[in-house]
């Protein structure tokens, strides 16, 4: 602990001004003279990326040491939310070890479109479950005094023009699709800083969107912390502090520091926005130096160990015919082929890129574990970073020699992914197929083997649909950073049973994705056009075919699920149930929970994840599960209230082991939130009619008028379906109306100023 800092009103303003801005690309300014230190801030979101003493400008591929946990892409397919603290809290101690004051993560933007270059950082397609592990991750690293930076606020879907593009979204899909997750990162887990994103947001920049960083964020949501921009994403330095932007970074070397002390000097800006500003910077920093730990050190080996763990528990399988586990003391032949089970792809490219303090490789474990049997390898195909001497081997010669080897083998092993230059930060991919030296390779070993068992190493999703079917197995393996090699023999050998489930729908094809025509847009505006349907919501609405549904994840054991009971009241659902596992090996099963509101008065994806829980159950034995369904997660956002709003009525609540998979099934009713949609003269004559207290008011008006024309209408459904959507004004004003305007303005003053019925 540390004296008091300062406030800023004992700064100058050319002092104030100089702590909103970085000292240089990774170090915010401090102020000498009133003892106010620099904190360093540096990436994350899998690893601490502190840059070297002299490195290059970026720090990419130049930093120290530090422990690669598996990247989003993978933390996400574990859904447990114990698993992504204890990588925090690991995380925390590394960052400490560094005296970093905030790891600039994680990143929890919905993956929208497969597209998206970025996506191995994202956690999920689901707002909910990217806000669940995302405060779990928060959690664990502030657990050990260091700052996290949640990011990339908001609406950060594309790498395509991410510096201008403007992401148009309607406010509903907006507030309850990409910025959900965020809330309940902000309310439940309390980040010390949260980081605007690069794009516009319906036109406005998140830089300089007070609707976004001020009324929002910290308005409705309660967040008191700091808001840093993403690296160069000021576009206008005064006019992002007045929306709500507190620290500019990296240095712009006193330029726009400039800029706010001529702009409080000419009187455009207020002083006082500088001095909100800068005493939240300085509430940062008293945070960072009050849990600074001068001592702090940590356990490579017990940190490689973790992240061996969390691998494996973020594998899927996603289609077993028998063939896993393999076993680790039979004698045989295993024939390992592809070039990454020797040279593997374990994290993404750009700024989040670790040098691991030690890497394994698939190939070397698949060895080590499998003690009785013979293990070949063959690369199959040639990496542009392998390393190779003199001239690569023809694809011919390569695939001839892999085929060779499945032919004499009992079980193949097909290693297969993508490159590191078919996806990374900065840019999107055209397309979501393997590389096509790889899927020849795959079709020429198939016809070898009829126990091929295919393993993936890919930061977003990829095609299957041409070969899915003809695979004994397959075994999703995300980017799953310096220990997934380990991992993936663990879990091809049974040490581990796989119990990973899909954060993200695996499509048939790319043109069945929801945001296929609206991605990445043109003109400087990519429009959401999907609007909540993203991801499964979609699928499920259309009962579309996919290769694999979100959730989808098999195990070495069963799961059956019994005794489902659901509770309403007036603080949500609670949802019990018993989960036996009838088989012979210990397990975990994820159950997931579903609601679809059948009788809604709005648009509503056919149903939607609402909670989850990660169950470790031993074989032949059943554990009892309570999952606790808040009103905040089941509430949809009113546009003409401008607020959340429960419904009352009936909630089907299904539980299952995917979004096509449930199990069981029950229902609910809530008494929802009081008040009522407020009827205009505008509201048509439907919404009057459906509105449980204009409707009576205005059917009782129409009866006490007598015979009208409108009355008339009103009785014949066939002239009713044709005028129910005209305003009632418009209705109204029709020959031989009974209603005048004062009787309309009556009206309309008798439906909104009325009690709800009880």
């Amino acid at each position: 602990m540390v004296d008091r800092l300062p406030r800023a009103s004992e700064l100058n303003t050319e002092e104030k001004a100089a702590l909103t801005s970085g000292l240089s690309f990774w170090e915010s300014k401090g102020i000498e003279r009133a003892g106010i230190p620099s904190i360093y801030l540096t990436d994350g979101p899998h690893g601490v990326r502190k840059q070297r003493e002299g490195g290059d400008h970026l720090g990419i591929g130049d930093s120290v040491p530090a422990t690669c946990f598996p990247p989003a892409v993978a933390l996400g397919s574990s859904w447990d939310p114990e698993l992504l603290e204890s990588v925090g809290r690991a995380l925390g101690a590394e960052a400490q070890t560094e005296k970093v004051g905030v790891l600039l993560g994680p990143g929890i933007n919905i993956k929208r479109s497969p597209l998206c270059g970025r996506n191995f950082e994202y956690l999920s397609e689901d707002p909910i479950l990217s806000g669940r592990l995302g405060a779990a991750l928060v959690n664990g690293l502030q657990s050990q005094g260091v700052g996290t930076s949640l990011k990339h606020f908001a609406a950060n879907n594309q790498e395509t023009d991410r510096l201008r593009v403007s992401a148009d979204i309607d406010e509903r899909p907006l507030r309850e699709i990409y910025l959900r997750g965020f809330q309940h990162v902000v309310e439940h887990a309390q980040p010390w800083t949260v980081m605007c994103s690069y794009n516009r947001i319906n036109g406005v920049y998140a830089s300089e969107n007070p609707w976004l960083l001020t009324r929002v964020l910290r308005d409705e949501w309660g967040f008191d912390g700091l808001v840093v921009s993403d690296w160069g994403a000021v576009n206008d330095r005064v006019a992002a502090l007045v929306a709500g932007l507190d620290l500019e970074m990296p240095s712009t070397n006193g330029v726009t520091d400039a800029e706010l002390v001529a702009a409080v000097a000419d009187g455009s800006l207020d002083e006082s926005v500088l001095d909100i500003a800068a005493d939240r910077m300085i509430d940062l920093v008293q945070k960072v130096v009050d849990h600074q730990d001068a001592d702090a050190s940590y356990d490579q080996d017990a940190h490689h160990a973790l992240a061996r763990e969390v691998a494996a528990r973020s594998i899927v399988l996603l289609k077993n015919e028998g063939v896993l586990p393999l076993q680790p003391d039979a004698a045989g032949t295993i024939a390992v082929i592809g070039e990454f089970a020797r040279t593997p792809r374990y994290q993404g490219a750009g700024s989040s890129q670790i040098v691991p303090t030690r890497l394994d490789n698939a190939l070397d474990e698949i060895s080590a574990l499998a003690s009785e049997a013979t293990v070949s390898f063959a690369p199959g195909y040639v990496l542009d970073d392998a390393g190779a001497d003199g001239a690569a081997p023809s694809a011919e010669t390569l695939t001839a020699e892999a085929v060779a080897l499945a032919q004499t083998a009992d079980d193949v092993l097909v290693f297969l992914g993508l490159p590191a230059e078919d996806e990374s930060e900065g840019f999107d991919r055209e397309h979501i197929e393997l590389p096509a030296a790889q899927t020849a390779l795959l079709e020429a070993v198939l016809g070898a083997s009829d126990r091929v068992v295919v393993v993936l190493s890919n930061g977003g999703v990829v095609r299957l649909s041409g070969w899915a079917d003809r695979a004994a197995a397959i075994v999703e393996g995300w980017l799953l950073g310096q220990a997934g090699g380990g991992a993936v023999a663990d879990v091809l050998f049974g040490a581990v049973n796989p119990s990973g489930r899909l954060a993200e729908s695996i499509p048939l094809r790319l043109e069945d994705t929801p945001a296929f025509l609206n991605f990445p847009g043109e003109s400087g505006h990519v429009r959401y056009g999907e609007g909540l349907f993203v991801g499964y919501r979609d699928y499920d609405a259309r009962d579309a075919a996919v290769s694999f549904p979100f959730g989808h994840g098999l195990s070495y054991t069963t799961f059956e699920f019994s005794g489902l009971g659901v509770t309403g009241s007036d603080a949500g659902i609670d949802v019990t149930l018993t989960v036996s596992n009838t088989g012979d090996r210990d397990g975990r099963e994820v159950v997931q929970v579903y609601v679809a509101v059948p009788g809604s008065s709005v648009s509503r994806p056919a149903r939607e994840l609402k909670g989850f829980a990660n169950v470790a159950v031993a074989a032949g034995a059943s554990e009892q599960v309570t999952i606790a369904i808040p009103n905040e997660d089941l509430a949809y956002y009113d546009i003409e209230r401008a607020r959340w709003v429960v419904e009352g009525g009936e909630y089907v609540v299904s539980v299952g082991a995917s979004s096509r998979d449930l199990r069981a099934s029950a229902s609910a009713t809530l008494d929802g939130d009081a008040g009522l949609a407020t009827l205009t003269a505008e509201s048509t004559l439907g919404e009057w009619l459906k509105h449980p207290v204009g409707g009576a008011i205005l059917s009782g008006a129409l009866a006490q008028m007598g015979d009208s024309a409108m009355a008339g209408m009103l009785a014949d459904p066939s002239l009713m379906r044709m005028v129910e959507s005209m305003p009632l004004n418009r209705v109204a004003a029709f020959p031989g109306s009974p209603v005048t305007s004062e009787q309309l303005d009556q009206l309309v003053a008798a439906a909104n100023g009325a009690a709800v019925p009880a």
